[in-house]
């Protein structure tokens, strides 16, 4: 089942979830999008990660979680290392969030290197508190990582949710635009990207974030060994 859909124009690699309402981030969902992403570094493209109209990502998948403490743990691994990954690769990654981008959903719009939100009634952020689950430890590096420092409390112990125009002070995003507008400006950013150096790009990019990236490393291992009570 394609549960992620590509496109590709001008070189740049379109991924677009597509799992239900809630575009949940199932253990398949993060193998598509690998898949999609090892065909973007092939091609040496940028990439643009979307959802359906109206929503980015709810989050993980529930039923995957409520499994059990082995599925839940495998399924933070793998989201945890896919975040890892957009945070290293070697292209350009832009968010073009659709509109809500709640728990993992707002994690993914963290790991990208440029956001772009629509306007509309929608919410950003890190609700794991408030569902009862105690913030994994790769979760705060990503967060500690992009969240300015007055935000952070808010966003990760606090479990707030923000609009669009608020995630962008918040830093889940970078700008903010009308809904019929949000992919031709992902293109333009796209278009922009490509007009960079793409050795020196992953370069400094590997360089300014050696420390999220090596916290990230022993996070993931050490959310291997914990309990996560959802």
């Amino acid at each position: 089942m394609e549960l992620v859909s590509v496109t590709i124009e001008n070189n740049v690699h379109v991924i677009t979830l597509n799992n239900g309402k809630v575009n949940a981030i199932s253990p398949e969902v993060i193998s598509q999008i690998n898949r999609a992403l090892d065909e973007a570094e092939q091609q040496n493209a940028v990439v643009i990660l979307t959802g359906q109209p109206g929503i980015l990502s709810g989050g993980y998948d529930l039923k995957t979680m409520k499994h059990s403490p082995e599925a839940a743990i495998a399924l933070v691994t793998a989201g945890s290392t896919l975040a890892r990954r957009m945070l290293s690769f070697p292209t350009p990654i832009i968010g073009a969030c659709s509109g809500h981008a709640i728990a993992k959903g707002a994690f993914l719009m963290l790991s990208c290197d440029y956001r772009i939100g629509c306007h509309g009634p929608f919410k950003i952020g890190l609700n794991e508190v408030a569902i009862g689950m105690t913030m994994h430890q790769a979760g705060i590096e990503i967060a500690r990582n992009r969240i300015p420092q007055h935000y952070l409390t808010r966003a990760v112990i606090n479990a707030e949710l923000f609009a669009p125009e608020q995630a962008v002070l918040a830093g889940f995003l970078d700008q903010v635009v009308e809904p019929d507008q949000l992919m031709n400006t992902a293109h333009m950013v796209a278009k922009h990207m490509q007009t960079l150096n793409m050795p020196a790009h992953l370069g400094t990019k590997l360089k300014e974030r050696q420390s999220i990236l090596a916290s990230l490393d022993e996070a993931i291992e050490q959310d291997k060994h914990i309990t996560l009570n959802l």
